[in-house]
């Protein structure tokens, strides 16, 4: 008999321990986030009159974080660059396309800051979110610039400067200084693709793998597990909002605008959820006997065949 009861009362405590673990989770998900911030209800695309449209749109999402396109009207891939700031560095992820002068914009807003912090210089880490052309376009104008570190789109340099030992499974991270990003290998789109995970914001930097357009994969059975690698990371961490680099995909449901499109005066929010991570895994495990073209209400998984690395997407 006591011998029964303490059983009872090992499994009991096994129970407890089981849901204060679970609870523990949930509160930690559930936590506000350090430092939230805002979206644009809008952005400039590249029109309709470029005279009138700036070379790009900067838009502080909070005082640490800032958020920069490429105007259409320079570069029909409009693609969006996210500058992060710690307590010793900055992070700037990816720098443009085509005659990218993003180093010119950069220079400028990293004093602006400095003069509203009080503060006389700040190292910057330029790094990428995969080695297409239209993220490393503007990489010439930061080559040489004082107290600036650029990494290059190649997996050895990503597992050098990240600190990753084992690719992709292993996960890294960059410390600028009382600001942690995790960095997460996501090959399939292109082989040095990289996720950033902010732990301040909660947002989830997935890079050409997840936006709202046309997801175009080289290598499948790689693509699938860093999908996979990303729903698992993400579990039990709070993810405000997952943003990519692109914006293809017009407010009409299953409806993208065409290839080469300036002016999207229509366009879909820049901003996803984790909800759409899962889909595009549910999406990815339905076809992967026989990859096909998938359009979703917010995205179009586009599997092809490899491209030169050279080439863009």
């Amino acid at each position: 008999m006591a011998r029964g009861h303490a059983l009872r009362s090992g499994a009991k405590k096994r129970v407890l321990a089981s849901c204060i673990l679970l609870a523990l989770a949930a509160a930690r998900a559930q936590a506000p986030l350090s430092e939230p911030g805002e979206l644009p209800k809008v952005w400039i695309t590249g029109g309709p009159n470029c005279l009138e449209v700036p070379a790009w749109q900067i838009h502080e999402y909070n005082p640490t974080l800032y958020i920069l396109r490429e105007s259409g009207c320079t570069n029909y891939e409009k693609p969006f660059l996210y500058l992060f700031f710690g307590h010793d560095r900055a992070l700037l992820v990816d720098t443009g396309a085509g005659q990218s002068d993003a180093a010119v914009v950069v220079q400028g807003l990293i004093g602006k800051w400095l003069k509203r912090e009080k503060r006389t210089s700040i190292a910057l880490v330029v790094a990428h979110s995969h080695g297409h052309g239209d993220h490393i376009s503007g990489d010439k104008g930061f080559a040489g610039m004082a107290d600036t570190t650029l990494v290059p789109a190649t997996v050895e340099a990503v597992q050098q400067a990240f600190g990753i030992t084992h690719w992709p499974e292993q996960a890294g991270a960059i410390d600028l200084g009382g600001r942690v990003l995790d960095v997460i290998g996501i090959p399939g789109h292109q082989a040095a693709a990289v996720a950033y995970y902010d732990r301040q914001t909660g947002i989830l930097l997935t890079g050409d793998n997840l936006y709202p357009g046309r997801l175009y994969i080289s290598d499948f059975p790689q693509y699938l597990a860093s999908t996979e690698r990303l729903v698992k990371f993400t579990e039990g961490r709070p993810v405000a909002h997952i943003l990519g680099c692109h914006i293809e995909q017009s407010a009409t449901p299953f409806v993208d605008y065409p290839i080469g499109t300036t002016y999207q005066p229509h366009e879909h929010s820049l901003e996803l959820g984790r909800a759409h991570l899962l889909e595009l895994l549910a999406g990815l495990e339905q076809m992967q006997a026989k990859p096909v073209k998938l359009a979703l209400r917010d995205f179009t998984i586009s599997p092809r065949e490899p491209r030169p690395e050279t080439q863009k997407k």
